[in-house]
């Protein structure tokens, strides 16, 4: 089972990037996906999360309203759309699969793992 997050760069304050993250290995059209990230000297955080319909979302109050998660089943891959970035949003972000169809936002509950992607955010 692997995953493989993709879709991170440089970016400058305000711009907007598109991250991917494909599955291989299995199916998990069953589960939940989430993506986290992790900035330089910090925890890793809580970002955003899908149930298996795609029907639920969670975000963090820090993204709200700037990131769009979404799923396509199909093609066992996860999105995370993030216009207005600010320079606070510079982390390695990673994807995540948890089994059982709700969303979840801790990390605890996530067995598969990407290798995270790095976004950079310049002012």
């Amino acid at each position: 089972v692997q995953l493989q997050a993709s879709g991170g760069g440089l970016v400058q304050a305000g711009g907007s990037l598109r991250l991917s993250c494909a599955a291989s290995g299995r199916t998990f059209s069953s589960y939940a996906k989430g993506w986290f990230r992790q900035a330089p000297g910090k925890e890793r955080e809580f970002v955003a999360a899908i149930s298996r319909s795609g029907v639920s979302t969670y975000y963090a109050d820090s993204v709200k309203g700037r990131f769009t998660i979404s799923g396509d089943n199909a093609k066992n891959t996860v999105y995370l759309q993030m216009n207005s970035l600010k320079t606070e949003d510079t982390a390695v972000y990673y994807c995540a699969y948890a089994p059982g169809g709700w969303a979840k936002v801790s990390e605890k509950e996530y067995d598969y793992w990407g290798q995270g992607t790095l976004v950079t955010v310049s002012s």
